[in-house]
């Protein structure tokens, strides 16, 4: 299992615990501030704990979502406007410069790790915002499969969404040709 630094100091009480530990090698330091109890663990787990306010969007969470089989390339992530650049070469960040970040977010689990990721609702609005940054055949997979999913989605939820986020005529006009 991944820990923050934070959470070993809950579980183990001390920093000597956590360097005892570290030494006999039942911790390892996965990278600063990420330990784990196993030599392995899953690079989704890792990003997770190391970014824990960011969240997964695009491309990570269409695929998360199931809206696409294109494993992304590396793992989108967007964060707040304040937070500092991340270096990892896995990662696409995005800032939000809005101040949307926790607007449709929710805690998902994915291959048994917790992921903070933006909803259905919000990430169709995100689609249609983002629309140019994509390859046609991509956009359009994930439209139909939103077109499958329609009945399931919370539209009132997404035209708040597409209220509180700019493009909002564009969004709403696209999903009542497009998806609607």
């Amino acid at each position: 299992m991944v820990y923050t630094y934070k959470e070993c100091i809950e579980k183990y009480k001390t920093n000597y615990e956590i360097r005892k530990l570290l030494a006999n090698g039942s911790l390892v330091r996965v990278r600063r501030g990420v330990y784990s109890d196993n030599d392995h663990e899953a690079e989704l787990a890792i990003i997770s704990k190391a970014h824990p306010d960011a969240v997964f969007t695009l491309n990570s969470a269409f695929y998360y979502h199931g809206l696409t089989d294109t494993i992304p390339k590396s793992y989108y992530l967007l964060t707040d406007k304040n937070y500092t650049k991340i270096k990892d070469k896995r990662i696409t960040q995005f800032f939000d410069n809005n101040d949307s970040l926790e607007i449709g977010v929710e805690t998902k689990v994915h291959n048994g790790t917790e992921i903070r990721i933006f909803n259905r609702e919000r990430m169709i609005v995100e689609l249609i915002r983002n629309k140019s940054k994509f390859s046609f055949d991509y956009y359009k997979e994930i439209i139909a499969n939103y077109r499958k999913l329609i009945y399931e989605l919370d539209i009132q939820a997404i035209q708040e969404y597409a209220s509180q986020l700019p493009k909002t005529r564009l969004v709403l006009d696209t999903l009542q040709l497009e998806v609607f």
